[in-house]
Parts: structure tokens; sequence; C-alpha cells
């Protein structure tokens, strides 16, 4: 049994919530995204769960963001209610003062430490069966909707000068919300985007006319340095087979000036609620045990005291 599938195996049998309510009532200020984006939904979704397994005791505040860059930028002034979202490089950016937080540090950026893993950004190269394209080497002479500002856009840029492929895609002028009506129409072979999987966008032009979603081999992943993501096969319509890509993983955060027990009660609640959210929200059933590892720097010791209680092995950096 993988570690959620034990989580919720634990949950169901009354061992794991038993706890839940006997703190005080804890207030929780979470910084997730864009009001528009899915992970501003995930961070809603999140503050329902704690609500409704805490009997009201975990109340989430939902905040939205400019971005992860944002999120990590306000531990400066935030107190110990405060979680936010961002990928894990971007935090060893921080407490490291390179790239863009280069002459912004601050020592409190050193007291970051991780809760949870949350839906990892999975890139999709999603192409129309009529383009005949099955592998990258293919795009050659398509005309390809990459989007504007987006992390999917610079990727999926980065992505096509790694496979040799620059100056060689029709790169569509269009935005990246017209790209479903643009692939039907045949305006466009293909889009590219990245998001928690499954992404409405693909789920919505699967359906919608025949697609394929390229598959990179084990070459290409490790040449865009980013993490080896699996979709799983019939994720999307007519998808019979796993699709290998890439992902950056997304996990929520805290720091040290909050309290063990607040922790530890986030994090067991966040675990004991995942089917529940896995049934209103298909993109949660992409979070399990795997993605831990995802985890670069340390874990909350509270959170850590919740992951040794139900015998989660964790790597020595984390802790």
């Amino acid at each position: 049994m993988n570690f959620s599938g034990k989580i919720i195996g634990l949950a169901a049998a009354g061992l794991l919530l038993g706890s839940v309510t006997s703190l005080a009532e804890t207030r929780i200020t979470y910084k997730s995204a864009k009001s528009s984006s899915s992970y501003y939904q995930m961070g809603v979704q999140i503050a329902e769960a704690m609500k409704t397994a805490s009997n009201g005791d975990i109340i989430v505040t939902v905040e939205e963001s400019q971005g992860s860059v944002q999120n990590v930028m306000e531990v400066k002034g935030r107190g110990a209610d405060y979680v936010f979202t961002t990928p894990p490089t971007l935090v060893g950016l921080a407490q490291n003062g390179k790239a863009m937080f280069k002459d912004k540090g601050s020592s409190k950026f050193d007291d970051i430490r991780a809760l949870f893993p949350i839906p990892s950004l999975t890139m999709h190269f999603v192409m129309s069966k009529k383009s005949g394209v099955s592998e990258y080497k293919e795009l050659a002479g398509k005309k390809l909707l990459l989007g504007k500002g987006s992390f999917g856009a610079r990727e999926g840029a980065k992505y096509l000068k790694l496979f040799g492929l620059e100056g060689k895609v029709d790169i569509a002028d269009v935005e990246l919300s017209n790209a479903v009506p643009a692939l039907k129409n045949g305006q466009i072979d293909g889009f590219v985007t990245a998001g928690s999987w499954p992404a409405p966008n693909v789920i919505e032009a699967a359906a919608s006319t025949d697609v394929t979603i390229l598959s990179m081999d084990g070459h290409q992943v490790a040449e865009t340095k980013r993490t080896r993501m699996v979709i799983p096969a019939d994720t999307y319509t007519e998808q019979s087979e796993p699709v290998i890509t890439t992902s950056l993983p997304v996990v929520a955060y805290t720091t040290t000036a909050m309290d063990d027990d607040t922790a530890y009660l986030l994090t067991k609640t966040y675990w004991s609620q995942l089917r529940s959210m896995q049934k209103t929200a298909p993109w949660w059933k992409g979070v399990d045990d795997r993605l831990m590892p995802n985890i670069l720097g340390k874990i909350h010791p509270g959170a850590i005291r919740f992951y040794k209680e139900v015998g989660f092995p964790l790597d020595k950096h984390q802790q």
C-alpha cells in the first residue's frame, strides 16, 4: 500500500482524526495563486476540507497571489499563521540569495519549512490527431500555441530549443485561453500547457476533438532538468498509454514561527482528507507518497512528527 493509501486506511479506521479537534480554534492564512487559477481552487478545497474535518476548529483564509515569488517574499512580514505554496526550487533560491532573490535576502527565508506536497505543475504538449504528430521531432513545420508569460509558455519554448526545434516551429500569436477552439477549428496543430493533471483545458480538448499528448523518452526528460512525471493511462479521453513528461513540484510551506502542534494538525488533516478532495476534483489523484522526495529542503518538525507516526521514511536533508 502506498503512503496516501495507508493514511486513508487509518482515517477510515478512525485512528487518524482522534486528536484533530484537540486544539483550540486555529486560524491560518493560505497564500496561493491568482483567483482564476486551479491552484487557487485547490486552496479553497483545502480550506473547506480543514474546516469539515475539524468541525470548524481550523479556519483557513485563502488569499490571492500574483505568483510563487511573491508568496516567498511575504515570509519577511508574516507571522506564525502563514502558509503558502511555491516550488521547492524557489525556496532554495531565496535561502541562497540567488536569481530573483539576489540582494533581497532575509534571515527569515532560512526559517521556511515544508508541510505537504500539492499537485505538481505538469507539462502537456497537446497535438491534434490530424497533425500526425506523435513525437517531439515531428513538431517541425507545425503551428504550436505556447501562450504568453506563463510557466508553461517559458518551459515550452525551452524544450523546443533543447530538442533542436527552435525556429522550426510556427508559434501561434494566440492567448492560451483560446487554445481549445483554435485546435478544434484547425487554426493550430497543438498547444502547450502546464498545470496539475488532469488539466481542465486538456480534458476539454480531448473531449471535443481527437488529440495526442506527446510523451518524452528518458534522454529528453534528463535534458529538461525537470522532475519526471507520469500521467497515467486513461487520464484523458482516448489516452490508452501512460504519458511520460516533466513537472515542477509544488509544496505547501510555513515557517518555524508556526508551533509544532499546529503544523502537525494541518499535515494530519490534509492527508486524511485527500480521498474526499479526490472525489470533488480529480487533480488530487496526482498526490501520494511519490511526491514527498520532491521536497528538497527541511520539513517542519510538527509535520515530521506526523510522518513518523504513520511510518513514512524521510530523507536526512528533510529533517
